[in-house]
């Protein structure tokens, strides 16, 4: 197929896209979303998963506490609009692929649209048979699309992809890598000429992909997609890759690709939490095990006007966010060196979560003037619910050390004395702050700056 040019999107698209917290950085502050974990079949395997292996701890995708019937789904879907008026997406991306089980996922589908008709409907898919499934697509009103796209090149492929199944036959090795990239690339640019806003999925997987991805960005560029998001390798326990002894990217090594990708035009995800298949809340935040179907009414009520007049406000709030932004109170000076900044969050744009508890740092860029978000990087978590966090941890301290060694600030709501001092001694100042994240930026980058000038002024 021959390659069309990347669509302008619309007024009415960028409206649906301000609510969507995936494709929308502003709206993953504010905005909610749920995974309907009610596809558990998949139709090629990735060398980097096993999703026989299953732990409520883990935050990746393919993981899932159960598997719902579309049933199932329907009544948990009414329980949670009813008590989470920030629910805005409503999508379906496993534990398998939502296409190897078509007949759940759009039977799913219907009934999400028929009981919360004011939540967009999100499908993610390895994009196998995705072409046989855009009318479908269309029909039913789902307006976005994730498709995983590793390589474009079978001579990559066929190092992540070992098989693939469709249609009663097994293809393997670089067959399985041709049929599966010219499907994925196919059913892309049948959305983005129906008008479906496509999010295209990569994993940074080094050694493998790792030059690769700024050709696949250019490529699926060209064919439609509206937004690319690269995440790092995340290895499960038994997959090939780790009997490989494969290692995932440094944070580094994702940032400098990032920025690469930005450099083209291409509009790139950098907020990304690589979210379970049953994940309920905003970005960053899973309040699934607060919505078991044994914890939901027998028949809940949906409220649809509290639920419009609740996320007015909120488009409010990312309206004024974005004339800010207008106004250039996010656009970093050019020439000027800017400092990272690690801010511990459970969600709501604030300064919230102890050091201890925290699995996961947004890292921040600032000026002294402007702040931007510049990724997102996972960690062990320091505490696991003992109270005091300055017992014997070294190795997990160590982990998270490294991680953070560009970042000369820490913001957290709190942290023990022994992980404070092994920061500092690394050049990490933590600092104990609550509240709105860019104020906290702000004014700690002050903070940190005049000690430092006093210090260099007595040395």
């Amino acid at each position: 197929m021959k390659p069309m040019a990347s669509p302008c999107i619309s007024s009415e698209a960028q409206e649906e896209l301000s609510r969507h917290p995936c494709y929308s950085e502003e709206a993953h502050r504010f905005f909610a979303r749920m995974h309907l974990p009610v596809a558990p079949a998949c139709n090629i395997q990735c060398h980097y998963c096993n999703r026989k292996f299953d732990c409520v701890n883990e935050s990746r995708p393919g993981v899932v506490s159960e598997v719902l019937t579309p049933e199932q789904a329907e009544h948990k879907v009414k329980g949670v609009a009813a008590q989470l008026m920030q629910l805005s997406v409503v999508g379906i991306a496993g534990p398998g692929d939502p296409l190897a089980n078509a007949e759940k996922t759009f039977d799913t589908f219907r009934r999400v649209k028929q009981q919360v008709p004011d939540v967009a409907l999100c499908l993610s898919t390895n994009g196998l048979t995705l072409y046989r499934h855009v009318e479908q697509i269309v029909a039913l009103g789902i307006r976005h699309v994730t498709i995983t796209i590793n390589a474009i090149d079978p001579e990559v492929g066929r190092d992540i992809y070992p098989w693939i199944f469709d249609e009663g036959v097994r293809y393997e090795g670089k067959a399985a890598a041709e049929l599966l990239i010219c499907r994925q690339l196919q059913g892309l640019e049948l959305l983005a000429q129906r008008g479906i806003l496509v999010k295209v999925n990569s994993i940074l997987i080094p050694g493998i992909n790792d030059h690769h991805l700024p050709a696949v960005s250019e490529h699926i560029k060209k064919l439609g997609a509206v937004l690319h998001n690269v995440t790092p390798l995340i290895i499960a326990p038994g997959s090939q890759y780790e009997q490989d002894g494969r290692k995932a990217p440094r944070p580094k090594e994702l940032n400098q690709l990032q920025e690469v990708l930005g450099r083209d035009g291409m509009k790139v995800m950098r907020h990304c939490r690589q979210c379970r298949a049953d994940a309920i809340g905003l970005l960053g935040q899973d309040r699934n095990q607060d919505f078991t179907l044994d914890k939901l009414e027998a028949d809940p009520v949906v409220n649809t006007e509290a639920r419009e007049s609740f996320q007015r406000d909120l488009d409010a709030k990312i309206r004024n966010r974005l004339k800010a932004r207008t106004a250039g109170q996010s656009v970093l000076q050019k020439g000027v060196h800017p400092t990272k900044v690690a801010v511990a969050t459970r969600g709501g744009d604030k300064v919230n979560q102890h050091f201890g508890h925290a699995t996961e740092f947004l890292i921040y860029e600032t000026d002294g003037v402007h702040v931007r978000l510049a990724g997102v990087r996972k960690i062990q978590a320091y505490c696991h619910g003992i109270a005091d966090c300055n017992g014997d941890k070294e190795a997990t301290l160590q982990e998270i050390i490294s991680i953070l060694q560009d970042c000369p600030i820490l913001l957290c709501s709190g942290i023990g004395g022994i992980p404070r001092a092994r920061l500092g001694a690394a050049g990490v100042l933590a600092l104990v702050r609550k509240g709105g994240i860019t104020e906290a930026i702000l004014e700690s980058v002050k903070y940190s700056s005049y000690f430092a000038n006093l210090n260099i002024s007595k040395g």
